[in-house]
């Protein structure tokens, strides 16, 4: 698929670059004659080479898309793959390993006691993009009327995550002791809307 579309914008650009250089309005440019004059199969030769080029490159590119593009369904050839943007999860499923990823998230406490910055880092990181995930799963599912709080609880809590992962990173324990506090009061405060 990938390739077939490949080659129809090759061939397009093609006819377009021929429509180009062969339009009636268009004078004949001076380096151009100068060109032609001095070797009169030059520029169809060179025109043959740039086209073999662009055909070469753009069988290239479709090749590498379709080795990074996920394989489509047979009987889904010519529909477009919208995994993308849907949830990962549903609520049902979010919901069940939510409080899971939230205890990995204060699990991040023992690095903190220690001192060991770059593994709070690394362990913080991991432990957020899940629960960041089933959080916004959960609220996706949530009447509209509900949705604008727990947004807002969301926001807070990723945001002091980043405030934890920075003051991690410049090893100032206070800030990383009271951003970690935010992050118990924020998922309390979720936890009691959602639960």
């Amino acid at each position: 698929m990938a390739l077939r579309l490949a080659v129809q914008a090759l061939s397009a650009r093609s006819l377009l670059s021929r429509a180009e250089t062969t339009s009636p309005n268009k004078p004949p440019s001076k380096s151009n004659s100068k060109q032609q004059s001095q070797r009169p199969g030059a520029p169809a030769s060179a025109a043959a080479t740039t086209s073999r080029r662009r055909l070469a490159t753009a069988a290239g590119a479709a090749v590498l898309a379709s080795q990074l593009l996920p394989p489509v369904a047979s009987s889904a050839a010519g529909t477009f793959d919208l995994r993308l943007t849907l949830p990962e999860k549903s609520s049902e499923e979010a919901e069940a390993v939510v409080r899971t990823h939230a205890r990995n998230l204060l699990g991040v406490k023992r690095f903190i006691d220690a001192g060991a910055w770059r593994e709070l880092q690394a362990a913080l990181r991991a432990s957020a993009s899940n629960l960041k995930q089933d959080l916004y799963a959960i609220i996706q599912a949530r009447p509209t009327g509900q949705r604008p709080e727990l947004r807002r609880l969301y926001s807070d809590l990723f945001n002091s995550v980043t405030s934890l992962d920075y003051a991690a990173r410049d090893k100032d324990e206070v800030q990383v002791q009271e951003r970690y506090g935010n992050i118990v009061s924020a998922l309390d405060e979720i936890f009691a809307k959602i639960m």
